[in-house]
């Protein structure tokens, strides 16, 4: 935008206004797709001469936007604002800001302030820049000794409300949902701010005042005349002025700081911020060191650090020219610190160590602890404050300070504010710390609980996909499973503890494991789920979730499903592809109690897909279901090449129908279960009715074998005609009944079922080496790769499963 700010006189705050800007947007290609006027004026290239093009070709940036780094800007451009290179190639969430300095053949060399900010979400735009020219801002103020380009990050200004309704002329070009979009973003990252004199920030965009240090520069400076010609000078008052001012800035910064870190639970956000709010106010290089037990997500620390205790460093901010810091002292990089350092002097009192200036044989002592590294030239003569960082007090990190030589020594009452600096920091990151460590447990027993679900079973294959939640308590109570059941059918269940956290997580392993428990039994679906309601009533009032729990028999091509207040899932039919919701009687949540439950059952093919989710994956707030549900349903019916592409597949056409989500605003966590009814081909199943009689074993030996052969499994004949016997044998001993049933069924494995009229189920008994009972079931055992037993409505039955080659 072109439009000038007229003088204003001095002020307090910064009144809304405009100043001119350059605007390029740039794509996921690194080039430029949108081009201003002010670019032009700037950078000297014609929109037509610019988009499309490289962006590091025309901005002040250097091998940014290719992996291979075949760009090089350097022959132009004689700076580098650091961080922009980062915010190009998308690896990071936040903005970045600097100043380089444009020098081109036949031009006066500009000093260009710039702003980049990730773009994310739906849309080629990957990042908008935003550069001014620095000169149009310093004149002839001496009062400006400085001007850097920062970012307000939750901080008010007056004239906010007028700033953000300004922001979106400066998109003259773009659509009007476009040009929301991005200015949403630019107000949720922080809108550019310049940085006076090290102690005034102001929005970009306003009319600014005379910084706070120029009342008391005017004021030294008329006491200055005044002696020169001789007049008296009120010294005491002078002093107690110029004390007073500098208490006032003093606590004005710390009130900024406050206010700028803190807005998040993150804890690398946190260490960012914290880093951010000291340079260059403050000092001119914040180097920022963690205990390895913080930055794990272990806990509280045990007992004070020693010689022996590794620090982890996790920033280094600084205003010296990019790269210079970073081969030397990397971030990322763990290292104990020595008795002799003031490092360890501080990490062990918890007090703040001032170096008023690094001397030559203070620097040496230091850069021996950097092996191959030559740390002196960038220590050596500066001014340095380590300050810890403290919770409760316990040392949980420190940050060393450095400060130019050229830039005032720090002192005692730099060392007072340093540690009010530290405390309030302490406090933050310890807030952080606490969350990722609660966060990183609760992680880690919703993990332990969630199953490794089998891929394949008789024929049913299956694809899932857990996704927490992306924002605060992310962590929660969604669940999937697949529980074999005797008869080769497979149970299906999707559930979703109500609620988020720890609590939740540990809920839903309860329900979860309740429920592989009550399937085992073979129970109907109506009924689980009502054994299942006053599970969680005993459990406590607090005890609400939904579930889905489905049967699918492959032999009879059935599924036999019930609900529990939960997303009705979807069948997508393999004759032609055509999606639907099931209607299923929707019930009430787990835990609400004296509600009954019912079950349906639905027919199926060999080939149909069924599709169940939780609410987390079609439903977001503010958003009508109903459009969630829809996608659901259209995405579901997409051919794919794989079970785990369809999954992908689905959750890619959810996050495109809520952009919000897949900006990160979906608060919820997703549970995804597709599974494939493949159907066991009458072929492959051989059932046989027997009486309970001694000879029955003989018999069931020699059907097995038949069987077998005929199916062309020579290689486990043997193996089987021993277990069924055993078996067989066990039922004529013991049963109570008529009659049995020997059922073999080939699918991927040969599972062979005994069926008896008898409900009292075998067990594994120790067999003694002088007994005569208890070998059956340890022969089955030690030679089946599974085996077990459950109740039927009318007895029981025994079964175990051979693996085939």
């Amino acid at each position: 935008m072109d439009s000038g700010v007229p003088a204003t006189p001095p002020q307090q705050y910064a009144a809304a206004g405009r100043i001119p800007l350059a605007v390029v947007v740039v794509d996921g290609d690194g080039l430029v797709s949108h081009w201003s006027t002010g670019a032009r004026r700037l950078f000297g290239a014609t929109k037509e001469q610019a988009v499309g093009q490289p962006a590091v070709e025309l901005l002040p940036v250097s091998g940014a936007l290719t992996e291979d780094g075949e760009y090089d800007a350097y022959d132009r451009y004689d700076g580098l604002g650091p961080g922009l290179d980062a915010s190009l190639n998308g690896l990071t969430s936040y903005p970045a800001a600097g100043r380089a300095r444009l020098s081109e053949p036949g031009r006066e060399r500009v000093d260009v302030l710039w702003w980049a900010y990730p773009m994310v979400g739906p849309g080629d735009e990957r990042l908008l820049v935003l550069a001014a020219d620095a000169a149009q801002f310093g004149g002839e103020d001496e009062s400006v000794e400085r001007i850097a380009p920062g970012f307000a990050l939750h901080t008010e200004f007056p004239g906010f409300d007028e700033l953000a309704r300004r922001l979106p002329e400066i998109l003259p070009s773009m659509s009007v949902q476009e040009s929301t979009r991005i200015v949403s973003q630019v107000l949720d990252l922080g809108y550019p701010v310049l940085e006076f004199s090290h102690h005034d920030r102001v929005p970009v965009t306003p009319d600014w005042g005379v910084p706070r240090r120029a009342e008391r520069k005017e004021r030294q400076r008329a006491a200055a005349e005044a002696a020169a010609a001789g007049q008296a000078v009120e010294t005491a008052d002078l002093e107690q002025d110029l004390e007073y001012a500098a208490v006032r800035e003093r606590l004005e910064f710390l009130n900024e700081v406050s206010g700028r870190i803190g807005s998040s639970l993150d804890l690398a956000r946190t260490i960012q911020e914290v880093s951010a709010a000291v340079v260059p106010r403050f000092t001119d290089v914040a180097g920022t060191y963690l205990r390895e037990q913080v930055i794990a997500g272990e806990g509280f620390p045990d007992g004070p650090p020693d010689a022996t205790t590794m620090w982890h460093r996790v920033a280094v901010e600084h205003v010296d020219e990019p790269g210079r810091w970073d081969d030397v002292v990397p971030v990322g990089e763990s290292m104990p610190f020595p008795e002799h350092t003031p490092f360890f002097q501080c990490m062990t009192t918890g007090d703040p160590v001032l170096v008023p200036r690094i001397s030559e044989q203070m620097g040496n002592a230091i850069a021996s602890q950097f092996e191959k590294r030559d740390i002196r030239p960038l220590i050596n003569n500066r001014s340095m404050l380590v300050v810890p960082l403290k919770a409760r007090h316990v040392v949980l990190g420190f940050m060393i300070l450095l400060r130019h030589a050229e830039r005032a020594l720090f002192n005692d009452m730099d060392r007072v504010t340093g540690a009010e600096l530290a405390a309030r920091a302490g406090l933050v990151l310890d807030n952080a710390r606490m969350y990722t460590y609660q966060e990183s447990v609760a992680e880690t027993l919703q993990d332990s609980m969630l199953p490794q679900v089998t891929p394949r079973m008789a024929g049913c294959d299956t694809a899932t996909r857990y996704l927490p939640g992306t924002l605060l308590g992310r962590v929660g109570g969604d669940w999937f499973d697949s529980i074999k059941l005797p008869g080769s059918r497979t149970a299906l269940v999707v559930g979703d503890v109500m609620g988020h956290g720890l609590n939740s997580a540990a809920m839903m392993g309860q329900l979860r494991t309740a429920v592989q428990t009550m399937a085992a039994l073979d129970l109907p679906p109506e009924q689980l789920l009502r054994n299942l309601d006053d599970l969680a009533q005993r459990l406590g009032e607090h005890y609400l979730a939904t579930c889905l729990y489905a049967v699918y028999d492959p032999i009879r091509n059935e599924l036999r499903l019930g609900n529990a207040g939960h997303v009705p899932p979807v069948i997508v039919r393999a004759a032609d592809g055509r999606s639907e919701l099931l209607e299923l009687p929707t019930g009430a949540p787990i835990g609400v109690g004296g509600v009954p439950f019912e079950s349906v059952r639905v027919a199926v093919a060999p080939g149909d897909r069924l599709v169940m989710c939780t609410d987390g994956l079609v439903e977001v707030r503010g958003e009508d279901i109903g459009v969630g549900l829809a996608t659901l349903c259209e995405s579901a019916a997409h051919p794919a090449a794989s079970m785990d592409e369809a999954c992908d597949t689905i959750i890619r056409s959810l996050a495109a129908s809520f952009p919000e989500a897949g900006r990160g605003g979906r608060k919820d966590d997703v549970a995804l279960l597709m599974a494939r009814l493949n159907g066991i081909d009458a072929e492959s199943v051989a059932a046989f009715e027997l009486s309970l009689e001694p000879r029955e074993a003989a018999r069931a030996r020699r059907l097995v074998r038949g069987q077998l052969r005929a199916w062309g499994l020579a290689e486990v004949t043997e193996t089987a005609e021993l277990l069924v016997s055993e078996l067989v044998t066990n039922a004529v001993r013991h049963a109570r009944g008529r009659r049995a049933e020997l059922r073999l069924v080939r699918a991927g494995s040969l599972l062979c079922e005994v069926a008896d009229e008898d409900h009292t189920l075998p067990t594994l008994l120790d067999a003694r080496p002088d007994g005569e009972r208890g070998r059956g079931l340890r022969v089955v055992s030690s030679l089946a790769r599974e085996w077990g037993t459950s109740r039927t409505s009318d007895g029981k039955t025994v079964w175990f499963e051979l693996a085939l080659a």
